[in-house]
């Protein structure tokens, strides 16, 4: 492979929570374009996680990174227990004195959120609320606790913090579960806050949501494959503007090897925006725009999913 198509080799990323979907993709994309891959996740070949699917493991996510041209190296790691996670991070540390790529997508909370969604705060069981942000907010502070002092080492470092929604829609829109809302939109100002923290590193931090994401969890929800997956467009039409997993990955990938990203510093990004702005599509060549889907739906119910592909 040329450089051309390499713009990250040499770089060293962390993908926390890389066991299935966007962060399995973005450790992948992150691959492909030439990165070394730590990637992390609690379901390995051996031991299950709450999440209950033993289909995604940590092991086959670095198999992927490797086999797209990367690195791949996968360490079994709760990011609730700080010991683990500084754990992890002084490995990186011995192996490779760097790390310039931090991607916190631990979440795992979607078997919580179902039986809880759309119910008042006082009707939902607390342990399943409270472990909603446990998993998506405590194992971001957690993580990024432990690896920012070596991202910070070396100038121009990148955190992208995942979620669920962008400051448009979040901020004005109630998630229907206070617990998600929180655990969601938490990561935006997570983002924002460390921007302001890196900037005399020279770091950059933002948010990061897919759209209607084609994860294996949702697919097995819908009863279909990514080969099949419009099939289930015959029972909810607005599936159509779902995406595949690889278009967060790119996006991430595009963000990393962008020398000028320091200008997306502190924001709320999605998928489909920095799709507009890199030129990449997802894995069919479409360019799916979620959020501004759900945004002009509000005020035109005739609105069509297909129009925003």
């Amino acid at each position: 492979m040329t450089t051309s198509t390499t713009p990250l080799a040499g770089r060293i990323a962390l993908v926390a929570g890389a066991t299935r979907g966007a962060g399995r993709a973005i450790a992948v994309q992150l691959g492909a374009a030439g990165a070394t891959v730590y990637v992390t996740g609690r379901t390995t070949r051996e031991r299950l996680s709450e999440v209950g699917r033993a289909t995604e493991t940590i092991e086959e996510t670095a198999e992927l990174v490797t086999a797209a041209g990367g690195e791949g190296v996968a360490v079994p790691t709760d990011h609730l227990e700080a010991d683990q996670v500084r754990a992890l991070i002084a490995r990186v540390d011995r192996e490779r004195g760097r790390l310039d790529v931090l991607v916190n997508d631990v979440w795992g909370g979607e078997h919580l959120v179902g039986p809880s969604f759309g119910r008042k705060t006082w009707d939902i069981d607390l342990a399943d609320g409270l472990r909603m942000l446990e998993l998506g907010v405590k194992t971001h502070l957690v993580t990024s606790h432990a690896a920012l002092p070596l991202l910070t080492r070396h100038r121009g470092g990148l955190v992208v913090e995942v979620t669920d929604g962008t400051t448009a829609y979040n901020g004005t829109r109630f998630r229907e579960n206070l617990f998600y809302d929180l655990a969601k939109n938490a990561p935006i100002r997570m983002a924002f806050g460390l921007a302001k923290e890196l900037a005399d590193s020279g770091g950059t931090a933002v948010s990061l949501s897919p759209g209607w994401l084609r994860s294996e969890q949702m697919l097995a929800a819908f009863g279909v494959t990514e080969d099949t997956w419009r099939d289930a467009t015959k029972e909810v039409p607005d599936f159509a503007v779902s995406e595949s997993p690889v278009y967060v990955g790119r996006a991430v990938a595009a963000l990393a090897a962008d020398p000028d990203r320091a200008r997306w510093t502190g924001r709320s990004l999605d998928s489909g925006g920095l799709a507009r702005e890199y030129g990449f599509t997802d894995a069919d060549g479409s360019r799916p725009d979620a959020w501004g889907f759900l945004l002009a739906k509000e005020t035109d119910p005739d609105t069509r999913a297909e129009d925003y592909r």
